[in-house]
């Protein structure tokens, strides 16, 4: 069974390549760029905090800016916009793994 802290590691990564899609996407506006760092910046802090049902809700929360903001930019490629997605998608999993 995988634990919290390897969903946490795994929506890590998947956010991380969000954030290499969108920085080297020449089309993703500054706005969308600064939501998906913000989002990789909650993403590290989850994977070091002993509070992982906060980490995961914080991240969540974060996480549904960036699609939000993904999802608004006309300007962002698609294979950006569909990492972000992937991304978001992985952390509501992860939520829905906890016990609340």
């Amino acid at each position: 069974m995988t634990t919290v802290t390897e969903r946490l590691e795994a929506a890590r990564v998947k956010i991380d390549r969000a954030r290499h899609a969108v920085e080297s996407d020449e089309g993703a506006s500054p706005v969308l760029v600064a939501v998906v760092n913000e989002f990789a910046k909650k993403a590290d802090k989850a994977t070091a905090s002993p509070d992982e049902r906060v980490a995961v809700i914080e991240l969540e929360q974060a996480g549904d800016s960036a699609k939000a903001a993904a999802e608004a930019d006309p300007g962002v490629s698609v294979a950006a916009r569909d990492a972000v997605l992937e991304a978001h998608l992985v952390i509501c999993v992860a939520k829905g793994k906890l016990d609340l």
